[in-house]
Protein backbone atom coordinates (compact mmCIF):
# COMPACT_ATOMS: atom_id res chain seq x y z
CA UNK A 1 0.00 0.00 0.00
CA UNK A 2 1.12 3.71 -0.94
CA UNK A 3 -0.63 6.23 0.75
CA UNK A 4 -0.61 9.47 1.64
CA UNK A 5 -1.55 11.54 4.28
CA UNK A 6 -2.05 15.52 3.58
CA UNK A 7 -2.79 19.00 4.32
CA UNK A 8 -4.35 20.30 0.72
CA UNK A 9 -4.24 23.58 2.36
CA UNK A 10 -0.84 23.71 3.33
CA UNK A 11 1.71 25.02 0.89
CA UNK A 12 4.62 22.56 2.64
CA UNK A 13 2.55 19.84 1.28
CA UNK A 14 2.03 21.25 -1.73
CA UNK A 15 5.43 21.24 -2.61
CA UNK A 16 6.00 18.10 -1.37
CA UNK A 17 3.43 16.35 -3.31
CA UNK A 18 5.29 18.31 -6.73
CA UNK A 19 8.47 16.54 -5.69
CA UNK A 20 7.57 13.00 -4.72
CA UNK A 21 5.10 13.13 -7.65
CA UNK A 22 2.91 10.49 -6.58
CA UNK A 23 1.54 8.05 -9.51
CA UNK A 24 -1.67 6.48 -10.10
CA UNK A 25 -1.13 3.90 -7.71
CA UNK A 26 -0.37 6.41 -4.85
CA UNK A 27 -3.99 7.20 -2.15
CA UNK A 28 -3.69 10.67 -1.19
CA UNK A 29 -5.97 11.87 1.89
CA UNK A 30 -6.29 15.05 2.75
CA UNK A 31 -6.86 15.04 6.43
CA UNK A 32 -9.06 18.14 6.61
CA UNK A 33 -11.28 16.77 4.08
CA UNK A 34 -11.40 13.57 4.95
CA UNK A 35 -10.40 13.18 8.75
CA UNK A 36 -8.17 10.11 9.71
CA UNK A 37 -9.47 7.45 11.67
CA UNK A 38 -8.85 6.03 15.15
CA UNK A 39 -7.76 2.63 12.84
CA UNK A 40 -5.46 4.88 10.67
CA UNK A 41 -3.73 6.44 13.08
CA UNK A 42 -3.07 3.04 15.53
CA UNK A 43 -1.55 1.75 11.97
CA UNK A 44 0.87 4.56 11.66
CA UNK A 45 1.70 4.43 15.09
CA UNK A 46 2.49 0.60 14.83
CA UNK A 47 4.70 1.58 11.53
CA UNK A 48 6.26 4.94 13.64
CA UNK A 49 6.65 4.14 17.31
CA UNK A 50 4.75 5.80 19.10
CA UNK A 51 2.23 8.96 18.83
CA UNK A 52 4.48 11.40 19.78
CA UNK A 53 6.38 10.86 16.47
CA UNK A 54 3.29 11.45 14.50
CA UNK A 55 2.62 14.85 16.77
CA UNK A 56 3.37 18.59 15.35
CA UNK A 57 4.29 20.36 18.18
CA UNK A 58 4.64 23.58 15.76
CA UNK A 59 0.63 23.38 15.45
CA UNK A 60 -0.48 26.56 16.67
CA UNK A 61 -3.05 25.22 18.66
CA UNK A 62 0.01 23.66 20.75
CA UNK A 63 0.71 27.10 22.48
CA UNK A 64 -2.38 28.51 22.59
CA UNK A 65 -3.62 24.84 24.22
CA UNK A 66 -1.07 25.53 26.99
CA UNK A 67 -0.55 21.94 25.92
CA UNK A 68 3.85 22.88 25.69
CA UNK A 69 3.31 23.59 29.79
CA UNK A 70 1.47 20.15 30.17
CA UNK A 71 3.47 16.55 30.88
CA UNK A 72 1.11 14.62 27.59
CA UNK A 73 1.09 10.86 27.81
CA UNK A 74 1.05 8.70 24.66
CA UNK A 75 -2.96 8.09 25.35
CA UNK A 76 -2.71 12.58 24.75
CA UNK A 77 -1.51 12.34 22.05
CA UNK A 78 -3.53 9.95 20.18
CA UNK A 79 -6.40 11.66 21.33
CA UNK A 80 -5.40 15.26 20.57
CA UNK A 81 -4.38 14.06 16.62
CA UNK A 82 -8.12 12.20 16.48
CA UNK A 83 -9.71 15.24 17.76
CA UNK A 84 -7.93 17.89 15.65
CA UNK A 85 -6.14 17.06 12.03
CA UNK A 86 -3.55 19.71 13.01
CA UNK A 87 -1.61 17.70 15.62
CA UNK A 88 -1.26 15.24 12.76
CA UNK A 89 3.26 16.21 11.53
CA UNK A 90 2.72 16.77 7.65
CA UNK A 91 2.55 14.61 5.24
CA UNK A 92 2.72 11.02 6.54
CA UNK A 93 3.58 8.57 4.06
CA UNK A 94 3.29 5.40 3.68
CA UNK A 95 4.87 2.49 1.68
CA UNK A 96 3.82 -0.86 2.66
CA UNK A 97 5.45 -0.90 5.60
CA UNK A 98 7.66 2.04 5.73
CA UNK A 99 6.56 5.37 7.14
CA UNK A 100 7.84 9.06 6.53
CA UNK A 101 6.37 11.67 9.01
CA UNK A 102 6.79 15.05 8.43
CA UNK A 103 8.96 17.72 6.09
CA UNK A 104 12.66 17.73 6.33
CA UNK A 105 14.14 17.72 3.39
CA UNK A 106 15.88 13.95 4.22
CA UNK A 107 12.58 12.35 5.11
CA UNK A 108 10.73 13.72 1.76
CA UNK A 109 13.94 12.81 -0.18
CA UNK A 110 13.57 8.69 1.43
CA UNK A 111 10.12 8.44 0.56
CA UNK A 112 10.15 9.82 -2.92
CA UNK A 113 12.93 6.87 -3.42
CA UNK A 114 10.52 4.54 -1.77
CA UNK A 115 7.42 6.00 -3.91
CA UNK A 116 8.99 5.19 -7.27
Amino acid sequence: MKKIYHLATCSTNQRILKEIKPGKSVVLQDIKTEPITAAQLDEMKKLAGTYLALFSKVALKYRSMGLHEMELTEKDYRKLILDEYTFLKRPVIIVDDQIFVGNSKKVVEEARKAIK
